[in-house]
């Protein structure tokens, strides 16, 4: 693993070190970006595919994996076709002392397809698929709202899942686009944020994503568009 995590970095591309030591360079995610059309891809397809030898294909997938950047292999199912229609989010407020609890209860809801502690207004995301409405009104009703970490709970019906991709990688964006945002319009007037971050689980703070974007619920409003409304909060 040492000797492929040397070559990765001498073959070009930003590596990103991973796992147990593997370094991510552009050959690593052109194989994760073909992965990521076919999992079932053989090696000799996917060594033609990325335009390097099957050998080489292979000890780099196998180092993948070996290293978790791969986790495992899955299906993706139709989930209209397997009789799961309807899809909705429930967003919780739970009650700061009790996440153990809370998880523990969670787990035991083969509905819930996702779950995750966010910060702003709420504490977590649900997200679960069920055959109808009413299943998802008793899910509330008669499960979480019993649930005594459970303080309240929003629910959002999902109408259309317009994309859905199975994973992101570096790569995507492209050589040269940052993820930053591009500066702001002198002109138009500064934008302005409400809000703060709230506690994201049992230990009572949230970690930064970094010194110029702030955690929490936020509001954008541009100057040129809402001057009026800003200055009635005011």
């Amino acid at each position: 693993m040492t000797e492929m995590s040397r070559n990765s970095t001498q073959e070009g591309g930003q590596p990103g070190r991973i796992g147990i030591g593997l370094e991510l360079d552009a050959t690593h995610l052109k194989i994760l970006e073909v992965l990521r059309e076919n999992g079932r891809i053989s090696v000799a397809a996917l060594a033609e595919r990325v335009g390097i030898s099957r050998a080489n294909a292979y000890t780099r997938f196998e180092a993948l994996r070996a290293d978790g950047a791969i986790k495992r292999f899955t299906a993706e199912i139709d989930h209209v076709r397997a009789g799961l229609g309807i899809t909705a989010l429930i967003f919780v407020t739970v009650r700061q002392q009790m996440w153990r609890q809370f998880r523990a209860q969670l787990a035991q809801m083969p509905e819930v397809e996702y779950c995750a502690i966010t910060t702003g207004q709420h504490d977590a995301m649900i997200q679960v698929r069920v055959t109808d409405v009413a299943a998802v009104h008793a899910m509330v009703t008669d499960r979480l709202a019993n649930i005594p970490a459970v303080k309240a709970t929003e629910t959002v019906f999902i109408l259309d899942e317009v994309l859905r991709r199975p994973y992101v990688l570096p790569s995507d964006r492209g050589p040269g686009r940052s993820s930053r945002r591009p500066p702001a319009d002198p002109a138009a007037g500064p934008a302005r944020s409400t809000g703060a971050a709230r506690a994201a689980g049992p230990a009572g703070s949230a970690g930064s994503t970094g010194a110029d974007v702030p955690l929490g619920m936020m509001r954008f409003v541009g100057a040129a568009e809402g001057r009026a409304q800003l200055q009635q909060d005011d």
